[in-house]
């Protein structure tokens, strides 16, 4: 590889401290530990990284003997989307539970020992909360893993999160700037496109993320959507009049500004993955989060020399990069601060997570209701999930109904046949027919259809948005399919 940049001058450390970079394997690769100590100011950390909370902590002092105030990022949105609980499913119920309970002391406890756990094992960076107000429910991204769907909710749990998070000396993450809520679209394949006025964007969409910035986060998502309201042109991510025009002057925002991840084909299939890194700096954005997918140095030194190159043909002002680099660098010494006054003050609240999941769950009791008197068979109507949940960590209530009811047994079903392949698995046994948006996947439905048809004692667990009607014999809705809820709903059904 020929790369162009010698790793010690200014320009170069800039280029690199504006990288959030990931990496492959459970330990620090050599070629992330000699970077850091030309310049890179932070890494990102994924569920490929994750084995334990031992191993994690292991793997950020490894890093930190590089540079001690390195910023180490994660995705631990908690509920669908976790990192640190990748293998097990989260021990703290997501947005929408924690909207459904509405009680942002809360929320704000939750995002505390969540962020209690994050600082103890290292991590000082969490790209959550999600702000967005979920007003399509056909969403194929959001969903759960918003508050909800009513703008003032959003917003007074997006601030109780912000302040719980922060709490803990961990920089929360506030996304997806300015609204991903209102699309049909997963921006991992396709750039979305929200069509609505502005004044509908600015009573709705940017409600939660002022409230947010009132709060103080220090960092907040741009999000790869296009919003012709806004920029006919670009998408939020590579928009000047979006990420500094709006965000920074009408707002009033000055902490760091980080990108979504910058492989998702919104940017890197429609703009090309170095340009839209030199296109997002220009715009105003401060780090660049890529590693999802590329995980590998030279990615990186491609993305550093892409900006020193872009510099020097005066694409990109050296100001600018300067800039963006300075507020890298400025969190980093907020968070190094901030840490050592929360770990004198933090106490544990281990027990949160399933406090809050059991408060979320809601019952809904038909006609056929009836207690459960012995073991069960689990059906799980599973549908593919987005990329950013992934298809590693387990939900549901099987494992917790096999633990709580010896000699339960349950399969996972999908598609056309689905109903009909469980009700033959499950033989006479009473049925738990477990699913996750029932609303968005038509065969789900038609599924649930046939098992209530031949076995109207069902309970079902939705775990998802609870969009469709509640029906079976008896109804569950979680609000999120963290390992906690699945444990919440199982006590119920065992409890009945």
């Amino acid at each position: 590889m020929t790369t162009i940049a010698t790793g010690n001058d200014t320009l170069t450390r800039d280029a690199l401290a504006v990288l959030q970079p990931g990496f492959a394997g459970t330990a620090a690769p050599d070629w992330v530990r000699r970077r850091v100590g030309e310049g890179l100011a932070s890494v990102a950390l994924f569920g490929r990284n994750v084995v334990s909370q031992e191993q994690v902590t292991a793997l950020t002092d490894q890093l930190r003997a590089e540079r001690n105030d390195l910023l180490v990022a994660i995705d631990e949105e908690s509920g669908d989307v976790t990192r640190l609980d990748v293998h097990t499913g989260s021990a703290f119920p997501g947005n929408h539970a924690l909207g459904a309970v509405d009680d942002p002391d809360l929320t704000r406890r939750v995002a505390r020992e969540l962020g209690r756990r994050l600082a103890d094992c290292g991590v000082n960076l969490n790209w959550a909360p999600s702000a967005d107000v979920n007003a399509n429910p056909d969403n194929p991204v959001i969903g759960v893993r918003a508050f909800g769907a009513d703008t003032d909710l959003v917003a007074r749990h997006t601030a109780a999160y912000v302040r719980g998070m922060q709490s803990s000396g961990v920089a929360a993450c506030t996304k997806h700037f300015p609204g991903h809520g209102d699309t049909n679209v997963d921006s991992h394949h396709a750039v979305p496109r929200i069509d609505v006025d502005e004044d509908i964007l600015r009573s709705r969409e940017l409600v939660p993320f002022r409230a947010a910035i009132e709060a103080g986060t220090q960092a907040v998502m741009s999000a790869h959507i296009l919003v012709p309201a806004l920029d006919p042109e670009r998408p939020g991510t590579l928009s000047r009049r979006i990420l500094t025009e709006l965000l920074r002057g009408e707002l009033g925002y000055d902490g760091l500004i980080v990108t979504d991840g910058m492989e998702m084909r919104a940017i890197a299939g429609a703009y090309g993955l170095e340009h839209g890194v030199v296109m997002a700096i220009a715009a105003g954005a401060d780090a660049i989060c890529v590693g999802g997918g590329l995980s590998d140095e030279g990615t990186v030194l491609k993305l550093r020399d892409a900006l020193v190159t872009a510099v020097h043909r005066g694409e990109l002002p050296e100001e600018r990069l300067a800039d963006a680099a300075a507020r890298v660098r400025r969190l980093a010494h907020w968070t190094a601060t901030t840490r050592r006054i929360a770990q004198a003050e933090a106490a544990p609240d281990e027990e949160i997570g399933l406090v809050a999941a059991r408060r979320a769950l809601r019952e809904r009791r038909g006609a056929a209701a009836a207690p459960v008197d012995g073991p069960v068979y689990v059906a799980t109507f599973n549908p593919v999930p987005n990329i950013a949940v992934g298809d590693v960590t387990p939900w549901g209530v099987a494992g917790e109904l096999e633990r709580l009811l010896p000699g339960t047994t349950s399969g996972s079903f999908s598609g056309a046949d689905a109903g009909t392949a469980a009700l033959a698995a499950a033989g006479d046994r009473r049925i738990v027919a477990v699913v996750r948006d029932e609303h968005r996947h038509p065969w789900m439905r038609a599924g649930l259809d046939v098992l209530l048809a031949a076995r109207p004692d069902t309970i079902v667990v939705e775990m998802g948005i609870p969009q469709s009607p509640a029906r079976g014999a008896v109804h569950l809705a979680t609000h999120g399919a963290a390992r906690v809820c699945g444990l919440a709903a199982a006590e119920r059904i065992v409890a009945d």
